[in-house]
């Protein structure tokens, strides 16, 4: 069986560790970068020796940050040998630290509007091999997307982004759930404002929404990433299991 905890649980799991001053994010970060490195290595061959490039949605929650972190790891290897982490920010604020964190080791910020419209994004995102996608997750506020998050899916989605799109396109990874997906009972409040994942990189413990359909069938290949925390959500009972 596959347990599957709330955000409101995992968060009660996550806070002695917090209090704690344990470092929850910045692990979630690196096992992120983890396996965005390995989805280039398998996409190496199709590249043909091109250096590698991840594009960066973020939002203004922690998702975001994860994904700075990350890309803050992914540039110090990328940006020497030619690669390139781009960031694009849709959000009404960005994570200060770890957005100073990317942009030192060498990831730019994009902020051109032609990334909220498809015809724009069909031009750009042709030259990337991963994107991330960090816009909202677990402590997202009603259902859905809005604002430039809402418009940077929708432009995405219309410029054929997303699994299934085809082998030319860049590989999705969703930050600990697709953005848009109800994280806490599997729904899909707007179907046409959910990227759907390749892989989706989950820390901690697996939430409902991952596991639940329709969901679920947006969110590809789960990876979980150990924070540190299964002791403490062992403790809980599990809001959903499935075998």
């Amino acid at each position: 069986m596959i347990d599957a905890w709330t955000a409101a649980q995992v968060r009660e799991a996550e806070r002695p560790h917090l209090d704690a001053g344990e470092p929850l994010m910045q692990r979630a970060a690196d096992g992120l970068a983890t396996v965005v490195r390995e989805v280039l290595r398998a996409s190496s061959v199709r590249r043909g020796g091109r250096p590698a490039r991840v594009l960066l949605l973020v939002g203004s929650g922690n998702n975001g940050a994860d994904a700075l972190f990350a890309g803050e790891s992914l540039a110090r290897e990328l940006v020497p040998t030619g690669g390139a982490v781009t960031v694009v920010p849709a959000g009404s604020r960005v994570h200060e630290e770890a957005l100073a964190a990317a942009l030192e080791a060498g990831a730019v910020v994009d902020d051109d509007e032609s990334w909220f419209g498809p015809a724009g994004v069909s031009e750009r995102l042709a030259g990337y091999d991963v994107v991330l996608d960090g816009l909202v997750g677990t402590g997202s506020r009603g259902p859905g997307l809005r604002g430039d998050a809402l418009r940077v899916v929708q432009a995405m989605l219309g410029a054929g982004a997303g699994r299934g799109a085809g082998g030319a396109s860049a590989v999705v990874v969703a930050v600990d759930v697709p953005s848009g997906i109800g994280v806490d009972d599997g729904t899909v409040p707007d179907p046409l404002a959910v990227l759907a994942a390749d892989v989706t990189v989950t820390f901690g413990g697996y939430k409902v929404g991952l596991l639940v359909a329709p969901a679920s069938r947006l969110a590809g290949r789960l990876v979980l990433v150990d924070i540190g925390i299964g002791a403490e959500l062992a403790r809980l009972p599990p809001a959903f299991s499935a075998p």
